[in-house]
């Protein structure tokens, strides 16, 4: 039997940290997709506030990997 997985590029975002934007996407990602079966961290990013020079928000971008349905 031949498996196929599809994957899917997707960023979360969170105040807290990258791991925390990183959880932000499979969580939003596992409301619509099934059989999940594992993610890539591939960038992080942050936005900086010009006038303070703290980050602001963590985003990461993430590769979501799960099987694809046979009927």
């Amino acid at each position: 039997m031949t498996h196929v997985a599809k994957i899917i590029e997707i960023v979360g975002a969170s105040p807290t940290s990258w791991e925390d934007a990183a959880q932000v996407a499979l969580a939003e990602a596992k409301k619509t997709i099934h059989g999940i079966t594992g993610i890539e961290l591939k960038d992080m990013t942050a936005k900086v506030d010009s006038n303070t020079g703290k980050i602001t928000q963590y985003h990461s971008t993430v590769k979501i990997a799960f099987g694809v349905e046979h009927s």
